[in-house]
């Protein structure tokens, strides 16, 4: 069995009526659409992956799914 490396965490989430991402309790990527912050959360966890840190993206409201 292949062990499975820890995964760093992004948030997209509704906070104060605009969408942002969070990851390691630092906000970025603020929009009024949700779209715009998950491109941002899918360019952060481009970088991550690049760098070679396994990453997960969460949205609130929908399913989440790994990035390795």
């Amino acid at each position: 069995m292949r062990a499975v490396p820890d995964r760093t965490l992004l948030t997209v989430a509704r906070r104060e009526g605009v969408w942002r991402v969070e990851h390691g309790g630092e906000p970025f990527g603020h929009s009024g659409e949700k779209q715009v912050a998950q491109a941002a959360a899918h360019r952060r966890a481009g970088e991550m992956l690049r760098a070679g840190q396994p990453c997960e993206i969460r949205v609130e409201g929908e399913s989440k799914f790994g990035l390795r």
